[in-house]
């Protein structure tokens, strides 16, 4: 199979990677693959998507002749495979570093079946973001099309599962979960953000959402906006602390503002424009918009340069 020698060559590389890992680093840890399965976690959203939206998506692994037969085997299946990866990541947890610190098992169970209790609430909101989706987007044909192929809506979904583990205190499963919803839309929504109902996100691509975001009701924003911390040099000194911004309901963020800080208030009503840099609070019904923009066209021959200020109207606000 291999040339002369390469099979000695290869025993070599092997040694000096197991080597390697003899350094006492965070990345040398080997511990049997007792780790999360980030697989496993998938699939678990994609089968908690088919409980969610029961009519549209479905699991093709089971026969089914009855809603009833078909929620309760993918409920079983689901807290099967959760309890396991809820278990495994309970050794992050401070007094139970390890399997044998406590019943990890019956723990996790436990916690597997409050989450899988909240599926109502979780529908509840869900069925809000929606409605906010059809009702904001004159582009939408329908709610079946904003189900199937809204990028947005499904890191909305995805968020709302994971933040209901988080706040149970379940440690890095909500993260991959919002992670992968990261990595499918371009939509970062941290798990620990606080989210009202009637959540919509437009386009999508490039939104950031950071852990102590608190967002209201009725809030929409576009794509490139970023609702993040100030400043993070302090690290891990500022764990714990509000970095990100408070958005007040009925807000709309569009394409492209950043709005940054802990102490920084977005009040209700307010319309923030494309661009803006925001890192202190704004009152309640207020427009921000930059000013003073220049647009430079070149035409004709020996050049000629026409140089125009751009002043937002009223209808700025609402067009995109």
């Amino acid at each position: 199979m291999y040339s002369k020698g390469t099979g000695d060559k290869l025993e070599k590389v092997v040694e000096n990677i197991i080597s390697d890992y003899s350094n006492g680093r965070d990345i040398d840890r080997y511990e049997g693959f007792v780790q999360p399965d980030k697989e496993v976690i998938i699939r678990i959203i994609g089968q908690l998507q088919n409980i969610i939206f029961p009519g549209f998506f479905k699991n093709k692994t089971y026969k089914v002749y009855t809603v009833r037969n078909n929620i309760t085997m993918q409920l079983e299946d689901v807290l099967y495979n959760l309890t396991r990866q809820i278990s495994i990541v309970l050794r992050y947890v401070e007094g139970c570093e390890s399997i044998a610190d406590c019943d990890s098992d019956e723990c996790a169970e436990k916690i597997a079946l409050n989450f899988l209790g909240k599926i109502p609430h979780i529908r509840e909101y869900i069925e809000t973001d929606v409605a906010a989706a059809y009702d904001g987007d004159p582009a939408a044909f329908n709610k079946d099309e904003i189900i199937y192929s809204y990028p947005g809506l499904y890191a909305i979904m995805v968020y709302r599962l994971a933040h209901e583990l988080f706040l149970l205190n379940v440690p890095l499963i909500p993260r991959i979960m919002t992670e992968h919803a990261h990595s499918v839309t371009g939509i970062d929504i941290h798990p620990g953000a606080t989210i009202g109902k009637f959540f919509f996100i437009d386009h999508g691509t490039g939104i950031v959402v950071g852990e102590t975001t608190e967002i209201g009701d009725n809030v929409k924003i576009y794509q490139g906006v970023t609702l993040g911390a100030l400043s993070t040099r302090g690290g891990q000194s500022l764990h714990g602390r509000k970095r990100h911004p408070t958005i007040e309901d009925n807000v709309t963020i569009y394409s492209g503002a950043s709005v940054l800080g802990g102490e920084t208030v977005i009040g209700h009503d307010a319309v923030i424009g494309g661009n803006s840099f925001i890192t202190s609070s704004i009152k309640p019904n207020a427009r921000v918009s930059i000013k003073n923009q220049e647009l430079t066209v070149r035409f004709g021959k020996p050049h000629t340069i026409e140089v125009t200020g751009i002043e937002p109207d009223d209808s700025w606000f609402y067009i995109i």
